[in-house]
């Protein structure tokens, strides 16, 4: 077992958060107590919020160790975790839970909606503990970075959800292009025509006054935003249709479907931002998302390489057939995307470039593949991957640098879907974007009392 943190509790954290991040940090003796190697044989302490439905994947992932603690606002959805582990202390209020547990805690897992990421992730890493936190990493942009921030200031090693991350197929992309499989690469078609009666609630009929079921603590399930109506058609599953919960296709599937061109070509932040839509109006629809988008970045070059475009594509706007293809496989997987390099191209699907290949088949076989260079995760496990960084006192594979660079691609894809047509300027260094202040009212949102975010 590993020796209790004595850590500030989670109540006079929130009392004496900064103005500017809304955060405190641990003492530095604290912090690299709680980041110390520990041996192999070791059992990790963890808790576990939202440990139904994706949080019950998590949470297999990482049962070899010690689950101290689940928190879930919704019994019935949690019923089958809280029937594998009897001996963890279950709790609703993830608040609570830090308040009671603190010293009992080395790491969190967090799988709530995308609208509480930050209010569960940000006491966690301001108690030193080591955070696993699900795709996409914030609900805002600003979000993201309060986040980022805390986690470099904090030193406890962490891992985004985008699980394709810890594949070998991704590392295989990564190989092939910087071997120059297909030369310069200037332009990358991704997206994803998955579940479009989750993400686009337009049309549908408003949900009718509904009783909050017994076992659901509504109040809990809206977490940091302002208190309002229960919405049956978003619990459990369908949240991501509303823009108050998550941000759609966009922001659930980047993280899978860009991952591999992120990392091979070293993406960065997009300089600008345009956005194509279909059946949405950016007034009356804003409460949900489109029915199709078509959302165009640009990167600059960096480095030997030059500007690289990626256009998203999702629900109603497909992925451009490559001409390249063989006619038996004309019908493009709606989910994937399709590298174009100077000197040919390759498509691949998504969670880590999954059934990548050059295009044509012929030119994939006359292909030479290059030596691994890149040392591959065992059996492509990413929780596996971030409890051995724990052990081992090493960052995973996508820390909340990593990843949540990688999800603020999608959440400001989501707000250029607010501003159809025009092209918005982003500054990174600024967290804002030139030309749009509109935009810039979006990048961040209000919080209740309370909940220190």
């Amino acid at each position: 077992m590993s020796t209790p943190i004595h850590s500030p509790s989670r109540r006079a954290f929130i009392q004496t958060s900064a103005a500017a991040f809304g955060f405190q940090f641990v003492p530095a003796n604290v912090v690299r107590a709680q980041s110390e190697s520990r041996a192999p044989s070791e059992k990790i302490r963890i808790a576990v919020i939202g440990c139904g439905g994706r949080g019950a994947v998590d949470l297999q992932g990482v049962s070899g160790e010690e689950i101290v603690a689940l928190c879930d606002v919704d019994d019935r959805r949690a019923a089958k975790s809280f029937e594998a582990h009897p001996k963890a202390k279950r709790f609703k209020d993830f608040r609570k839970m830090f308040d009671a547990m603190s010293n009992e805690i080395d790491a969190v897992v967090v799988a709530t909606p995308d609208h509480t990421h930050a209010a569960a992730c940000l006491p966690a890493l301001q108690l030193g503990k080591h955070v696993y936190c699900e795709k996409p990493l914030a609900h805002t942009v600003k979000e993201v970075r309060r986040m980022r921030k805390a986690a470099l200031e904090s030193k406890v090693i962490t891992q985004v959800g985008n699980q394709g991350h810890s594949s070998h197929s991704i590392r295989l992309f990564v190989e092939m292009v910087q071997a120059g499989a297909i030369g310069n690469i200037t332009e990358i078609h991704a997206g994803c025509d998955a579940f479009r009666d989750v993400y686009c609630r337009i049309g549908k009929a408003a949900s009718p006054p509904t009783e909050v079921p017994k076992e659901l603590d509504w109040d809990l399930w809206m977490g940091p935003l302002k208190a309002h109506a229960y919405e049956s058609a978003a619990v459990p599953f369908a949240w991501r249709g509303f823009s108050a919960y998550g941000n759609g296709c966009i922001a659930d599937w980047v993280c899978h479907i860009v991952d591999p061109s992120f990392w091979a070509l070293d993406l960065g932040a997009p300089t600008a931002i345009t956005a194509e839509v279909t059946g949405y109006d950016p007034v009356k629809d804003a409460a949900f998302y489109p029915k199709g988008s078509r959302i165009t970045y640009e990167f600059a070059g960096k480095g030997s390489r030059g500007p690289v475009k990626v256009v998203w594509h999702d629900g109603e706007t497909s992925i451009p057939t490559p001409p390249e293809l063989e006619e038996d496989k004309r019908k493009v997987v709606g989910i994937g995307a399709v590298i174009i390099g100077d000197k040919g191209k390759i498509m691949h699907g998504s969670h880590g470039a999954g059934s990548v290949r050059i295009i044509p088949e012929s030119k994939m076989k006359a292909f030479t593949m290059p030596k691994e260079t890149l040392p591959r995760v065992e059996k492509g496990d990413h929780h596996k991957d971030w409890l051995d960084a724990i052990r081992a006192n090493r960052p995973a594979g996508s820390p909340f640098e990593y990843g949540g660079a990688l999800s603020e691609i999608g959440l400001l894809g989501m707000i250029a879907i607010r501003h159809p047509g025009q092209r918005l300027e982003w500054d990174n260094d600024a967290v804002a974007f030139k030309n749009a202040p509109s935009a810039n009212a979006l990048l961040d949102k209000e919080y209740r009392p309370g909940w220190g975010v």
